[in-house]
């Protein structure tokens, strides 16, 4: 969409739920300079009437198909409001959790990376071990108590976690990664600020997405 050497920064945060992403994107907001605004899942969540939820955060393996046909409509409406706060010039941390595990393919990732053709994106895949994940479930979080699957003394991984885990990552093309289990969520973010000093390698994960490479 544009080319603009003033255009802001994104930095979309991709994993599944409990992975760190949102204590990242905390981190860059907290230390990066310049405004970074964050427009993620929750974020988004938060402005989608109740009847319509989880919205974007739908779960891998087609759990709710009445949902389907809008859910490319809200993705590609978050990532045009991602282009145009970048098109101002500012900066913009996404944590999302992108699949393509619906009742059937819908290719959504790959829209939402051209539309955000011409701006420089970092695509950062956020790996952790689903033990870790499953411990990090069990944490209390006020409001969440109902919002993620515990294990039980009979299911030690419920289905669906195990199912974010196999394909939030698919295709897995990505500019850089991290691993919350080994960094902190500020060290993740000293990372993903060095390689945003260092650039993106081009062609970039979503321009070889859009392209379907």
């Amino acid at each position: 969409m544009t080319n603009d050497s003033h255009a802001g920064q994104i930095v979309i945060l991709n994993g599944a739920p409990r992975s760190g992403k949102s204590s990242i994107a905390r981190a860059i907001q907290d230390e990066f300079e310049g405004p970074w605004i964050k427009l993620g899942v929750d974020a988004y969540n938060a402005m989608t009437p109740k009847r319509y939820l989880p919205g974007i955060g739908l779960r891998p393996g087609g759990e709710r198909p009445d949902l389907e046909e809008l859910v490319p409509f809200l993705y590609a409406a978050l990532y045009e409001s991602i282009a145009i706060h970048a098109g101002f010039g500012l900066n913009v941390v996404a944590d999302l959790g992108h699949h393509d595990s619906y009742s059937q393919p819908l290719g959504i990732l790959a829209d939402c990376a051209r539309r955000l053709e011409g701006f420089p994106v970092l695509f950062v895949g956020v790996r952790c071990p689903i033990e870790t994940i499953m411990q990090r479930r069990e944490i209390k979080q006020e409001g969440r108590e109902t919002l993620y699957l515990r294990a039980t003394d009979n299911v030690p991984v419920p289905e669906p976690v195990q199912r974010w885990q196999e394909e939030v990552h698919r295709p897995g093309i990505y500019d850089m990664e991290v691993d919350t289990s080994v960094l902190t969520a500020l060290e993740c973010a000293e990372a993903i600020r060095h390689q945003l000093d260092l650039g993106i390698s081009e062609p970039s994960a979503f321009d070889r997405i859009a392209g379907g490479r």
